[in-house]
């Protein structure tokens, strides 16, 4: 019997870098006057409000104008190219409160924001608060410490991140369209297509649900629905072996895994941007993936690289097979996503320290 082998992908996140190089207007958006004097007027609402941030809604942070370019944004990230660059968000002139505030209203238009951590932040701080000594423990969420971040994707959506400081050196941001990995894949490694379409076990890194094992299972690639879902992170495979009871990588597993990361690095796959202060950039996880290199921080605390990052369930989005809830808490569109630990309730932490 002949076994069918699988098609391409053909959809608007398949694309190589040149081709969106070429139109970076399609995907980067400089804010206006306009614009920003709608953000500070929604802004200075909120103030006078006396609103808990976390009750802030679209109608709290009215953005007549720009409300709808953001709506637009999410549409283009979760059924298009997969990703968006906003630039202009004057953060030299707010406090971290008020950054921190501005961007939350944005997010509002973008869908629900959802935990990303143990601690349950629903705003975290990308930021090395381990000074250089962050990977001693393996168990450390790479955005914490100053390493390089390996290739990868986040649970949720959609994650964003705003720029409020820059490092001295390195820092630079990268993302791939899985769909085109998975092509150039099926390609010249077909075999490597069949493996990555199998159960993989990642590691929870102690962020453990209440019922939950310290370790979850998902293929890279899994094919519903019309769609490509991608769930890929590099060091959460090997970190998994630390427990027993999973089977250990395969000679196969690992060599697709670094053929993955091969073809993600391809210069003529790969975006790269330094992001700047009051820089957004927005990343479908389920068909961009994404990584850091690593960097140097100035010794001034105040001029540290620090970003803000949000994770984001759109009320739109891809139908996610029910493998995903155990990573997702639920597959529900507009519900799914995030890290839920118990005893802890979600917040906004100002302190990156916290």
């Amino acid at each position: 019997m002949t076994v069918q082998q699988p098609l391409p992908v053909q959809d608007p996140s398949v694309w190589t870098a040149s081709q969106q190089n070429a139109r970076p207007e399609d995907w980067c958006h400089v804010l206006s006057p306009t614009d920003v004097a709608e953000i500070d007027a929604a802004l200075l609402h909120v103030q006078q409000s006396g609103l808990a941030l976390t009750d802030v809604t679209q109608q709290d942070f009215r953005l007549p104008t720009l409300g709808p370019k953001l709506k637009q944004f999410t549409k283009e990230v979760v059924d298009g190219r997969g990703f968006q660059i906003m630039k202009g968000v004057p953060v030299h002139r707010y406090t971290a409160a008020e950054s921190t505030t501005v961007y939350w209203g944005l997010g509002t238009y973008w869908g629900k924001i959802v935990p990303q951590n143990k601690k349950a932040h629903l705003i975290g701080h990308v930021r090395d608060i381990h000074k250089g000594d962050g990977l001693k423990n393996p168990i450390n969420r790479v955005y914490s410490t100053n390493a390089a971040e390996p290739w990868h994707v986040d649970d949720a959506d959609v994650v964003g991140l705003l720029c409020l400081s820059t490092a001295k050196e390195g820092g630079l941001t990268s993302w791939s369209s899985s769909g085109s990995i998975y092509n150039r894949l099926l390609e010249s490694h077909p075999d490597y297509v069949k493996v990555l379409s199998e159960d993989c076990y990642l590691d929870r890194k102690n962020e453990i649900p209440a019922g939950k094992k310290p370790y979850f299972v998902l293929p890279v690639f899994t094919r519903h629905k019309g769609h490509l879902c991608c769930f890929y992170a590099d060091n959460y495979y090997q970190l998994c072996q630390r427990h027993e009871e999973v089977p250990r990588l395969t000679p196969t597993q690992l060599a697709a895994f670094a053929e993955f990361n091969r073809l993600a690095g391809l210069d003529e796959l790969r975006m790269d941007m330094k992001l700047q202060p009051g820089d957004i950039q927005l990343l479908h996880n389920h068909s961009i993936v994404h990584c850091r290199s690593g960097f140097t921080d100035y010794q001034e605390e105040e001029r540290k690289r620090h970003l803000l990052r949000m994770w984001i369930t759109p009320e739109q989005g891809w139908p996610l097979p029910e493998q995903f809830a155990d990573r997702y808490h639920t597959v529900e569109i507009g519900n799914r996503g995030g890290i839920y630990c118990p005893d802890e309730s979600p917040y906004v932490p100002l302190d990156p320290y916290q």
